[in-house]
């Protein structure tokens, strides 16, 4: 081939230090726009972002020349600097890890919803209870002792 054509999509998925319930309901939308914001400075494409007082998910594209590490370290530290200095909560902060699962074209509008509807999703479920679900349907080997 004479050229490259990636489709390259992932739904990502942090938390709050020791998932402490920190992201008020009055600036959780400031965030989202936020870390919005930090994809498209990076020519990334923020396809959805939502989450609850204690995580984040974001659907975001990516380009291959990008590392994937790379990219959520900057993004926390760029959106917790945000929260220091607009919101004034110095003691705000991400937990260390992450996870991060591709997204296929055919899933995308499924996982965007999923997303967009984090509010109403955790009225039912719990944040520990969903992301252990996100790592068995995407077949990825975890230990119980290092998840929290």
């Amino acid at each position: 081939m004479s050229s490259t054509h990636l489709s390259l999509h992932y739904h990502i998925v942090f938390s709050t230090k020791n998932r402490r319930a920190v992201i008020n309901d009055e600036w959780r939308d400031r965030l989202h726009a936020f870390l919005g914001g930090c994809i498209k400075t990076i020519d990334g494409i923020p396809e959805a972002v939502g989450g609850t007082r204690d995580h984040v998910h974001l659907l975001i594209g990516l380009r291959a020349t990008y590392r994937l590490a790379d990219v959520v370290k900057d993004i926390k530290t760029a959106s917790s600097r945000w929260v220091h200095t607009e919101i004034e909560n110095k003691l705000f902060a991400w937990q260390t890890g992450y996870g991060a699962f591709t997204v296929s074209v055919s899933n995308l509008e499924k996982v965007k919803n999923y997303i967009l509807k984090q509010v109403e999703h955790h009225r039912q479920k719990s944040f520990q209870d969903e992301y252990v679900d996100l790592l068995k349907l995407s077949h990825v080997e975890y230990d119980e002792r290092f998840l929290w």
